[in-house]
């Protein structure tokens, strides 16, 4: 796993990014255009074992062109690192292992409550917010790394 920081040097003109939100039982996936200015929720993966989460990705990375991976990082509101902080770089650190692309984590704090806020101001139902909650969340996380590597 590199920094955000080392990735905003590796960078390179068109080039796309895919967000992850990593949840316990659903996985949330977000890509970027070539420009980096827009991250657009894609899918949401149930959450199986860790063999089928790199094949679906190895599969979105391929038709996609995905270059590299930001993936959230639930920290505590303090700053602290919890137990989910711990199980998302345990994830991060075995997709890092299998799959030959920069990964780093992105601070998520408020992340799934800043793509709740969002539906709701967009007027999305209550289950249709339900079902892209992951999706979305993965989309704000996304966007804010990809806000910090423009600037």
């Amino acid at each position: 796993m590199i920094t955000i920081e080392e990735l905003k040097k590796k960078q390179t003109n068109k080039t796309r990014l895919m967000g992850l939100d990593l949840g316990s039982k659903r996985i949330g996936v977000s890509i970027c255009d070539e420009r980096q200015s827009i991250a657009t929720p894609y899918k949401t993966i149930n959450k199986t074992n860790t063999n089928e989460l790199i094949e679906d990705l190895k599969v979105i990375i391929g038709e996609n062109n995905i270059k590299g991976i930001i993936i959230g990082n639930p920290i505590n509101m303090d700053g602290s690192l919890g137990r989910s902080a711990q199980s998302v770089n345990d994830v991060a650190t075995n997709i890092s292992k299998y799959i030959d692309l920069p990964v780093c984590l992105w601070d998520e704090r408020l992340s799934t409550v800043g793509a709740f806020n969002l539906s709701s101001q967009l007027d999305i139902n209550v289950s249709k917010k339900a079902k892209t909650i992951d999706q979305n969340a993965a989309a704000f996380i996304l966007q804010g790394a990809i806000d910090f590597l423009n600037n």
